[in-house]
């Protein structure tokens, strides 16, 4: 295998010389650096990606960090940061944490050890102050670890107000409320904008709390419906949520949207899939993605990032579980 010794010995240069030239960190003179490219291509050689980030303490990979592969709507985040990243010659290393601290910790760690260019966060289970310790970096999707992180994210409140107006206008009053994990800042933000509209409305809603999972989300669903049947309108924290409520439906012998209404967060392309298709607030998990990612290469390459929040507007997407016309 051709090595930099090879280069520098072909180019009659020492391997310092050569090595200040591939790896752009000092000087060397045109004419040095003409025939150390002359015997780049004699040779065929292909410099080392691990060595060259190791001596400049810095690769073209991006760490992505997501709670929970499972999840759907990670992989569609994930896919988007991929596609933006690699336009601009990164590659992305995905890490599933598990919604585990110490699993978080512990590729937060080892991802700034190895040099990676930048992280992206879709997790924030730590001490913000341990972000900002990274010398790396960084930026925040989907929620928000701290003022002076870059940060990408939906106006969480805002869509479950555009959700929770939806079932009400549609005539939905015995609401449920599926939340989502008690002290995520997501599903609390969610919580929020749909209060102020049941509060507005003078409603009573049932509130309930799950992780975003789907089987331990339908058991809690399934008791919830089976103790208070006059619920006819849901509003879940998530589209896997939601999925999971409309399961739970058919299992119970409800029909939707006659029965009961559904409304889901996230415009998952899943949502699309069941049966009936699921009306959500539809994050743009595209837009979100690619943001993320040109916002951390931004950083990177040294340019001045104008916005350092950027919070995208949510929008209603009206499918099979809700009614076609709104209640007059």
């Amino acid at each position: 295998m051709v090595n930099i010794k090879d280069v520098a010995k072909v180019a009659n240069l020492s391997v310092a010389t050569v090595s200040r030239y591939l790896n752009q960190n000092g000087y060397v003179s045109k004419k040095s650096s003409e025939r150390i490219e002359q015997a780049i291509l004699e040779l065929d050689y292909k410099p080392s990606s691990v060595a060259r980030s190791l001596s400049k303490k810095q690769s073209n990979i991006i760490g992505l960090i997501v709670p929970d592969i499972k999840n759907p709507y990670f992989p569609e985040l994930a896919r988007a940061v991929e596609d933006m990243a690699w336009s601009f010659g990164y590659t992305v290393v995905l890490c599933n944490s598990d919604d585990q601290t110490d699993k978080e910790l512990l590729y937060l760690e080892r991802l700034s050890q190895t040099y990676v260019a930048g992280l992206i966060v879709a997790t924030s289970l730590l001490d913000p102050s341990v972000y900002m310790s990274i010398n790396t970096p960084i930026v925040a999707l989907d929620r928000i670890i701290d003022a002076t992180i870059p940060t990408v994210a939906t106006d969480n409140q805002k869509g479950a107000r555009i959700g929770a107006e939806y079932l009400v206008t549609n005539g939905a009053g015995n609401l449920l409320c599926i939340r989502g994990p008690q002290g995520l800042k997501t599903a609390d933000d969610r919580l929020i904008g749909f209060l102020e509209v049941t509060d507005k409305q003078g409603l009573e809603p049932i509130i309930i709390t799950t992780p975003f999972d789907f089987k331990v989300a339908a058991e809690t669903i399934e008791q919830t419906l089976l103790a208070n049947p006059q619920i006819d309108g849901i509003f879940a924290s998530s589209d896997t949520l939601a999925i999971a409520a409309l399961h739970i439906a058919h299992k119970l012998g409800k029909r939707i949207p006659e029965d009961l209404q559904i409304v889901g967060f996230d415009g998952i392309a899943l949502g699309e899939m069941v049966s009936p298709p699921l009306t959500t607030v539809g994050q743009d998990l595209y837009k979100m993605g690619t943001a993320a990612a040109t916002m951390l290469i931004e950083q990177i390459e040294g340019k001045e990032i104008i916005q350092t929040v950027l919070n995208i507007d949510p929008q209603l997407i009206v499918r099979g579980t809700t009614r076609k016309e709104a209640a007059k």
